[in-house]
């Protein structure tokens, strides 16, 4: 047996736990926000837009655009001016 064997048998072991442990916490944040269209800051939206005027975040041309998104905690959209839930 190679001596390099447990060591690799350990880091590999440590990346599966590491990238599950951030599986579970991407599936838990989808239970607590939503995605609010319309209140998004130009240059800080959270993804796509809707309309597929860009495919990236941070790409937003303007402040309060109807098609670009951010992910705020849920109901929370339903209390800002020009929140749209999506």
């Amino acid at each position: 047996m190679n001596m390099h064997t447990p060591f690799i048998a350990r880091v590999v072991l440590a990346a599966m736990v590491a990238s599950s442990a951030a599986h579970a916490a991407d599936a838990e944040q989808k239970n607590t926000v939503e995605k609010c269209y319309g209140i998004a800051k130009a240059g800080k939206n959270d993804c796509a837009a809707k309309d597929k005027s860009n495919s990236c975040a941070g790409r937003a041309q303007k402040n309060a655009d109807a098609n670009d998104w951010i992910y705020v905690p849920q109901g929370l959209c339903d209390k800002i001016a020009g929140g749209i839930k999506g």
